[in-house]
């Protein structure tokens, strides 16, 4: 599967965004998907995870209550839906996809899109 991520864009705090990532092939829905980013001078981090139905989702910590997974399997699309943004909010997103949640909440992906920058101004 190929992902292609956007979306990303200057948004000053307390703002939202909504990224979108978009993949090809027939078998998308057979893929649990997740969000990643990574900022300048940090290792990359999990964000988010939906599985294959959109049944179950998992967040980290820090976003938890803020941002919002879901997935389109008729269009092939996931999304991250990112409210009440705070300036450590900025990073490079990137999505990401695997056949099980455990391996994308780990980082352990086969498949990774590019990623979108969002800047978060205070």
């Amino acid at each position: 599967v190929q992902l292609q991520a956007s979306g990303g864009g200057l948004v000053q705090a307390g703002g939202s965004l909504r990224l979108s990532c978009a993949a090809s092939g027939r078998t998308f829905s057979s893929y649990d998907m997740g969000w990643f980013r990574q900022a300048p001078g940090k290792e990359r981090e999990f964000v988010a995870a939906i599985s294959r139905s959109g049944s179950s989702t998992n967040y980290a910590d820090s976003v938890k209550g803020r941002f919002t997974i879901s997935r389109d399997n008729a269009k092939n699309m996931v999304y991250l839906q990112m409210n009440s943004l705070k300036p450590e909010d900025t990073a490079v997103y990137y999505c990401a996809a695997d056949w099980t949640i455990a391996a994308v909440v780990a980082g352990a992906v086969g498949y990774w899109g590019q990623g979108t920058q969002v800047t978060v101004s205070s």
